[in-house]
């Protein structure tokens, strides 16, 4: 059961409005109205494509070529390598818009009235969250089809499969960034915040080069990086084409940050809203 705020039925002289509960899947299906809500705001501004589409051709043509030699001796044995962190980093990389968009959205006013609707509460946050899951399938189709075009040959159904665990994983931590959205009152400042974050998490990991070149200390945070993880279950998927314990663990970590962020994220939405 979802819980809603029906500000219709609040009777003359009570201090706030009337809470009453819904049915779970109706506010599922609330949510996916909010998603489509996301997508027709993608079809009329079809730049906010412009980075999930750029950023995977520029990050792997820059990343390979540059790298490539020097960490594997050639292009084409880099490619294994490269791919599957490139997946990773973009993907992860393009849930910050999430927060961005939604302070963006509330600093005009739009979630004010999404409040005064008798609707799930997570729906518009929930929504938000699940049009952003195109933006990953995205980016995802286009890595691999730049990596594929360089001579790259994952196995197909491994390659699906993590298509598929990247986007699931991305979408847990869009609600870290959908709290931040709700808690920071400037998009700016979501967005600036949340690279500070990422960047690290991303580039201190094996997505990009082997960890036994790296410091002892480094190494060491590497090791437990839920970044680190992720990529060592897409290369699993795509190169070995078997799922590994490290499919699991990333799962598993998905849940985690949802049951702890979403609740975080749609208490600090209504409060702040």
């Amino acid at each position: 059961m979802a819980t809603i705020l029906d500000p219709v039925s609040t009777p003359a002289g009570f201090p706030g409005p009337v809470r009453r509960s819904i049915p779970f899947p109706t506010a599922v299906q609330q949510s996916f109205t909010m998603g489509y809500r996301g997508l027709l705001k993608i079809r009329h501004n079809p730049e906010q494509l412009f980075d999930v589409v750029l950023q995977p051709i520029i990050f792997t043509l820059m990343f390979t070529y540059i790298f490539g030699g020097a960490i594997s001796g050639n292009v084409h044995s880099y490619l294994p390598v490269i791919i599957p962190g490139i997946l990773v980093q973009t993907v992860i990389t393009t849930s910050i818009v999430t927060g961005t968009q939604l302070r963006e959205d509330m600093e005009k006013g739009v979630f004010d009235r999404f409040r005064s609707l008798s609707i799930a509460r997570i729906a518009p946050l929930a929504g938000a969250l699940l049009a952003d899951v195109v933006r990953y399938l995205i980016a995802s189709v286009i890595t691999f089809a730049i990596g594929v075009a360089m001579g790259w040959r994952p196995d197909v159904l491994g390659a699906a499969l993590s298509v598929l665990l990247v986007m699931v994983c991305s979408f847990a931590l869009s609600w870290i960034f959908a709290l931040l959205g709700c808690l920071i009152k400037k998009a700016s400042a979501v967005q600036g915040i949340s690279m500070l974050v990422l960047f690290p998490l991303t580039f201190m990991s094996n997505a990009f080069v082997p960890v036994k070149t790296m410091p002892g200390w480094l190494q060491a945070f590497v090791k437990v990086n839920p970044v680190s993880h992720l990529v060592t279950a897409v290369r699993e998927l795509c190169n070995a084409g078997h799922a590994g314990t490290e499919v699991g663990w990333s799962l598993l970590g998905a849940a985690v940050i949802v049951a702890v962020f979403a609740p975080l994220a749609l208490r600090a939405y209504m409060r702040n809203a």
